[in-house]
């Protein structure tokens, strides 16, 4: 595969955890911590790319499910766990009221429709089951995705995009979606779940702390803090868990 077709699939799709971190390991500790028991159920990463989640959810006692909608991804996840399904987001391919718990992480802003994604976890949801969702935030002083100039694609975290009129910034990043607490409300408005939870979160910043160790993690520990006061809006990412009823 070409550097050029990598920074074309990153652009689309995003970039996977391929490494497991200090990032994903909290992540991973609230998305047990917004499971309860459903954590021994049937449980769905839709959208697991090359399933790290998947594996690191598979010892807590569930049957982990996983759909990835490249193909390329989705083979390497199957390599994890062989319950791995090549498929798209909005076109589910499991019954009605089939799990207890699904994990969307950082893919709903990459899919064609993500209101139908989501009506999609509400359906295959059981109810009392549990959707846990991140997103990225608006109000993020950086767009992480990269943008297009110039009919040119630009890889890397490019400053105050997210704070330009709508139409803008999706002229400059129309290959994903970035969400304001009000987009977060109309994506599940009209079905039937109820919103258990509802934050923004900073990241863990591991690249910055293997550059700079101290000083970074200082930084990751700042941020962080800032998650328990009115500043939160400033996150990188949302974090929703909705109940199916």
């Amino acid at each position: 595969m070409t550097e050029e077709r990598n920074l074309e699939k990153a652009a689309l799709r995003g970039e996977p955890s391929y490494v497991w971190r200090a990032g994903q390991k909290r992540r991973l500790g609230m998305i047990l911590l917004a499971a309860g028991d459903r954590v021994r159920g049937q449980i769905l990463e839709n959208g697991c790319g090359v399933g790290m989640y998947v594996e690191h959810l598979t010892p807590f006692g569930g049957q982990i499910f996983g759909l990835e909608y490249d193909f390329e991804r989705a083979a390497e996840a199957a390599l994890r766990s062989p319950r791995i399904l090549n498929a798209a987001g909005e076109n589910l391919p499991y019954p009605d009221s089939s799990f207890d718990l699904i994990l969307s992480h950082e893919v709903l802003e990459h899919v064609l429709d993500d209101r139908q994604a989501v009506a999609e976890m509400a359906r295959v949801l059981k109810p009392g089951g549990r959707a846990v969702i991140f997103v990225p935030n608006r109000g993020y002083p950086f767009e992480t995705h990269g943008i297009y100039w110039r009919g040119k694609y630009h890889f890397g975290n490019i400053p105050l995009v997210n704070y330009l009129p709508r139409r803008w910034r999706d002229r400059l990043a129309p290959h994903v979606r970035v969400y304001s607490s009000k987009d977060m409300q109309n994506l599940f408005a009209g079905l039937s779940v109820r919103v258990v939870e509802r934050s923004v979160v900073f990241g863990a910043y591991d690249n910055i702390i293997a550059r700079f160790g101290a000083l970074g993690k200082f930084l990751r520990a700042t941020l962080q803090f800032l998650e328990k006061t009115p500043l939160q809006g400033l996150g990188l990412s949302h974090f929703w868990v909705v109940e199916k009823k």
